[in-house]
């Protein structure tokens, strides 16, 4: 995920022992209009179970400007959090891990930047990656991933926003050939199209770029993914971004193609008209 609340998730595996990981900003990039890649580093890498797929963590930062932010030492985050004043409170935000660099000790994260009309950052997460810089501090805690296919699935299905890309190719990464997978996934425009990615044999990629900033993330996605001529046969499905698209995917699939709920894992990152990203 690219910088945002959690909602609507089914199971996910935590990782065996949860750590407060305290990190600094090794790297950032822009790799496209709408994506900024910051790689995240440390000793504490360590401490990081590498599970892969889907990934993600909660990124705690202090916003651009705010040097008196005091970031958390302990899982147990939310009471030090609260207790903290207003002024030393810093930003959080969940993450999917896009790719892990053991041989620096580090991982990288890639945020969706959406901006407002008037060119500013829409969102904390925005802020903080376009203003990331080589050592400034983070701390990051593992919550685990969601990705888990059933033991009968001959093919699987990913569907998302830019917000889900990280988690999508990360998922292709770690997964591999295993099944053949039909993927859809939505960005803000043909620039931000990865043609750099190699995916797994057995793989289609569908890339929809909206090239128009009022389409509503989702607009593209569902629909095609509607219109589609998929394949037969037991799947699985990974689905996750704008709240609409995930819930509005499961529908589909459930009601008009006779899926069964227990083969659908969605996740609603974020919801469109808040800032989350």
């Amino acid at each position: 995920m690219s910088g945002v609340s959690l909602g609507m998730i089914g199971k996910y595996r935590r990782p065996a022992q949860r750590r407060m990981l305290a990190l600094s900003v090794l790297e950032q990039e822009r790799i496209s209009p709408h994506f900024v890649s910051v790689t995240l580093g440390g000793d504490d890498f360590a401490h990081l179970e590498q599970s892969g797929y889907d990934q993600f963590g909660r990124l705690f930062f202090s916003p651009p400007g705010q040097a008196e932010a005091t970031l958390p030492t302990s899982d147990k985050w939310m009471r030090q959090y609260a207790l903290l004043p207003a002024r030393r409170r810093p930003r959080t935000r969940m993450y999917s891990i896009r790719r892990f660099r053991p041989e620096i000790s580090a991982f990288d994260i890639e945020v969706a930047v959406h901006e407002e009309a008037g060119g500013g950052p829409s969102a904390p997460g925005t802020a903080w990656a376009l203003a990331a810089k080589p050592g400034d501090r983070v701390t990051f805690l593992d919550e685990g991933y969601c990705y888990q296919p059933t033991h009968a699935a001959t093919w699987q299905l990913l569907v998302g926003d830019e917000s889900a890309l990280p988690a999508i190719l990360a998922i292709l990464d770690s997964a591999g050939p295993t099944l053949p997978t039909e993927v859809f996934v939505e960005v803000p425009t043909s620039a931000d199209i990865r043609h750099d990615v190699t995916v797994p044999a057995g793989t289609t990629m569908h890339w929809l770029p909206r090239d128009d900033p009022d389409r509503k993330p989702g607009a593209l996605a569902l629909p095609a993914v509607r219109d589609a001529t998929l394949p037969s046969g037991p799947s699985y499905t990974w689905t996750a971004g704008e709240s609409a698209l995930a819930t509005g995917l499961r529908r589909h699939l459930v009601t008009d193609r006779g899926v069964p709920k227990s083969d659908i894992a969605f996740v609603g990152y974020w919801k469109h008209g808040h800032a989350s990203l």
